[in-house]
């Protein structure tokens, strides 16, 4: 967890200050197109896979004929979505409106084929939960496309500088995989083991495609309806809610799925491990959406700069967005380790029919009634999957309270902090505004959970070698 943790914190400010860096250079319509690009590509993405990342992360025996029969059903895939992309970018930039689209999304289209070299072996370092090697080709994901994008920004390239970025990122990522792992994969198709993997996968597959749907509905809508300067504005203000919690409740995934999956014959210990990761994500989630939700304004004038300040109220509804959405966030990772995908699939389903009219009717209202509009199909899905949870995982509502005291302690303390140091510093600049609520709202919560939580963290430390 710390390695992973680490590669995805270290990337992600990596990226954030590219961001803030390229938000200050380029101009607001081309983060729009980027955005619709990376949609369709993320639609697209959920194809390229199947859902056999998933069946070989479970899988227990002959890993290495169903590693190499997963990478040969990746690579030609991956080729085939490259190709196949060209003649139909004319067709989505059209809907968008917007020619500029389909140059955009047939670049980016390479990044199919490319990650289809080294799939396999992200893969397998997670099976083995080996971070610490991920770690290697992350980052350097993260730093090439960083630098890549902002020397291209500065020499006038505009949104190419995003797409070729990406590129050089991906290519990156690839190389520095290869190295770190030894595994060479071979063309084989074992369709024995090809059929057993592709039985498990399919349900998975079908739930990616809905939950892929689902996030990026909005997007969607906002770039259909509302233009791109719009869903500029959109893609600004929940990138960061993605990056700073939602991202991190991605990062656990890699390590709750197989760690679920090796203990999937044990109810006890899955019961215990469904309640530890909610207290743990709760510790996670609450400041950082707290802090989000509180200090919007400064957050959005010195991570942006002030002609992104149509994002500030977008960002407070989904700082609240993105705390529901944290709340028993992996419990699916249980349904998908006992081998019952089916039960996710069912929730996904049943989200995707109350997102849909959620967000169309939010729209109506601009921005920010479709921003409502997904917290509203949030908070519903929520309750309707904790309920569920409660029936196969043996765990009830007081069970899942018991694990929030902390991280609601925490947050009853930093709130009122947190309000007296903004309004103590609002006449300062927004860059001390923020250090100094994010100073001492850290201080508040950290403190009261050393309070309530101090056995805990002293056992981490001592797990991840700082103290003895």
């Amino acid at each position: 967890m710390v390695w992973n943790f680490l590669a995805y914190g270290l990337g992600k400010l990596v990226v954030l200050l590219t961001t803030s860096i390229l938000a200050r250079i380029l101009a607001r319509d081309d983060f729009g197109l980027v955005a619709i690009a990376v949609v369709v590509i993320n639609y697209l993405s959920v194809i390229k896979d199947l859902g056999l990342g998933v069946a070989l992360i479970q899988r227990k025996e002959a890993v290495d004929d169903a590693a190499d029969t997963v990478f040969t059903i990746n690579l030609i895939v991956g080729f085939f979505l490259t190709i196949i992309i060209f003649p139909f970018a004319p067709f989505i930039a059209s809907y968008f409106g917007d020619p500029m689209v389909a140059p955009v999304l047939r670049w980016l289209g390479v990044t199919f084929a490319l990650n289809a070299l080294g799939a396999v072996h992200i893969i397998l370092l997670t099976k083995e939960l080996d971070y610490r090697k991920k770690f290697i080709p992350d980052m350097g994901n993260a730093i090439v496309k960083g630098v890549a994008s902002i020397g291209l920004a500065y020499a006038g390239f505009g949104v190419w500088a995003l797409v070729f970025g990406q590129l050089l990122g991906v290519l990156t990522s690839v190389i520095l995989v290869w190295l770190v792992l030894p595994w060479r994969p071979r063309l084989a198709l074992k369709r024995e083991i090809a059929a057993v993997l592709m039985t498990f996968g399919a349900t998975v597959f079908i739930e990616d495609i809905l939950s892929i749907f689902n996030e990026n509905l909005s997007s969607i809508v906002t770039g259909r309806l509302l233009g791109l300067e719009q869903l500029s504005i959109f893609t600004l203000a929940i990138r960061l809610p993605e990056m700073l919690l939602i991202g991190n409740l991605w990062v656990m995934t890699g390590i709750t799925f197989p760690a679920f999956s090796a203990i999937q014959d044990d109810p006890n210990a899955l019961r215990r491990g469904a309640l530890m990761s909610i207290r743990i994500v709760q510790i996670i989630a609450v400041p950082i959406s707290l802090g989000m939700l509180l200090s919007a304004d400064p957050i959005i004038r010195v991570v942006f700069g002030d002609k992104w300040l149509d994002a500030i109220p977008l960002l407070r509804i989904f700082a609240i967005y993105a705390w529901v959405h944290s709340i028993g966030f992996h419990i699916g990772d249980i349904y998908k380790a006992i081998g019952r995908p089916d039960i996710l699939l069912k929730l996904t389903i049943f989200s995707t029919v109350l997102l849909i009219p959620s967000i169309w009717i939010g729209s109506r209202f601009g921005l920010v009634g479709l921003a409502w509009g997904q917290l509203f199909a949030t908070v519903v899905q929520q309750i309707v999957s904790l309920k569920i949870a409660s029936l196969f995982v043996d765990m009830h509502l007081k069970d899942i309270v018991g694990e929030l005291k902390p991280s609601a302690l925490g947050g009853a303390v930093m709130i009122p902090v947190v309000f007296l140091a903004m309004t103590g510093t609002q006449s300062s600049s927004p860059f001390m505004q923020l250090a100094v609520v994010s100073f001492f709202g850290a201080v508040a919560y950290i403190g009261i959970l050393w309070i309530v939580e101090r056995e805990n963290f002293v056992q981490l430390l001592k797990k991840v070698g700082v103290l003895i």
